[in-house]
């Protein structure tokens, strides 16, 4: 097989292991092409590699864990609250369960609580469904100790990890009349869609005027949502519905076709749990040309208008 085949087979596993341990493209993306220049050098000096899908998952994820406990330094500096960067994807109906369950934004903050190589074992375990031996070799421990990691890090995550009981038809109707009734302003429609405790999580990064700490419950976050999308919709911005992390989601473009924002939801039990909304320019670039919310918003301000 060819370098060039080879990197095509078994590139996408390595960004889906780098993406979900790090919730960063970029950072994903520099894991991926540093795993790769590692097995060419390895290749280039004739030492034989008996698995290259193996080999690249270890480079991967090892990097990664080390990316991650360098990055986490850095989110502690970070202005306002962090969120992991979008992938506006569009899954086949038989990929999409997997991918909304795993993939999802609220899913990956989840993971940011677990310690670098909790994450790591559970992801190639849960997620990737790689034996306990193996998941060992790659992160480089026993299988006991593997098991313990594993275990505690599900424990965790099942606590606080909602299921999803929907189908992916009923979540794209609930989504559009929940963009709808947050465009035209009807709270009323609005918080009948939302849960009780529903939360907002919106991510300006210091680039973009946004809330330094999560809105909860429903009347709060389904004005501030009104507020939001009516006036983007008055000052001719255009938003899209699509699929932001494997779920329903928006992305909102400026008047001359630039990304200004991803909103992405989670749902379950026939309500929208929780709302992550990027608006750090730096973390659309992966998606889209990215345009300028941030004088919008300061406008909006200055004028006193209510978005």
């Amino acid at each position: 097989m060819s370098a060039s085949d080879l990197y095509g087979e078994l590139r996408p596993r390595a960004f889906a292991i780098a993406y979900q341990m790090l919730g960063s493209v970029s950072e994903a993306e520099d894991v991926v092409q540093e795993a790769f220049l590692r097995m060419h050098q390895t290749l280039q000096r004739d030492e034989p590699i008996a698995s290259p899908r193996a080999y690249i998952a270890t480079l991967a994820t090892r990097l990664a864990i080390d990316q991650l406990r360098s990055a986490r330094v850095r989110r502690e500096r970070y202005v306002g609250e962090w969120l992991p960067e979008p992938v506006v994807t569009d899954p086949s109906p038989a990929e999409h369960a997997e991918t909304a369950d795993s993939l999802s934004l609220a899913f990956l903050v989840l993971l940011e609580s677990l310690s670098p190589q909790q994450r790591a074992a559970f992801l190639l375990r849960e997620v990737f469904e790689y034996p306990y031996p193996e998941v060992a070799e790659i992160i480089g421990t026993d299988v006991d100790s593997t098991r313990h990691l594993v275990a505690r890090a599900r424990h965790h995550v099942r606590e606080r990890r909602p299921r999803y009981h929907a189908s992916r038809r009923q979540r794209e109707e609930l989504a559009q009349r929940f963009f709808a009734a947050a465009g035209q302003g009807d709270l009323r429609a609005l918080e009948a869609l939302l849960a009780q405790d529903v939360a907002l999580h919106v991510d300006g990064g210091g680039k973009v005027p946004a809330m330094a700490r999560p809105a909860y419950g429903r009347q709060r976050v389904a004005r501030t949502l009104s507020a939001g999308l009516s006036t983007l919709a008055r000052r001719g911005y255009r938003i899209q519905l699509g699929e932001v992390n494997g779920n329903p989601g928006i992305m909102a473009f400026d008047a001359q076709d630039r990304l200004v924002g991803v909103m992405g939801l989670s749902i379950a039990d026939g309500q929208i749990q929780t709302i992550h909304s990027i608006v750090n320019p730096d973390k659309l670039r992966n998606v889209d040309r990215v345009g300028d919310v941030g004088a919008l918003l300061r406008a909006s301000r200055r004028s006193g208008d209510a978005g």
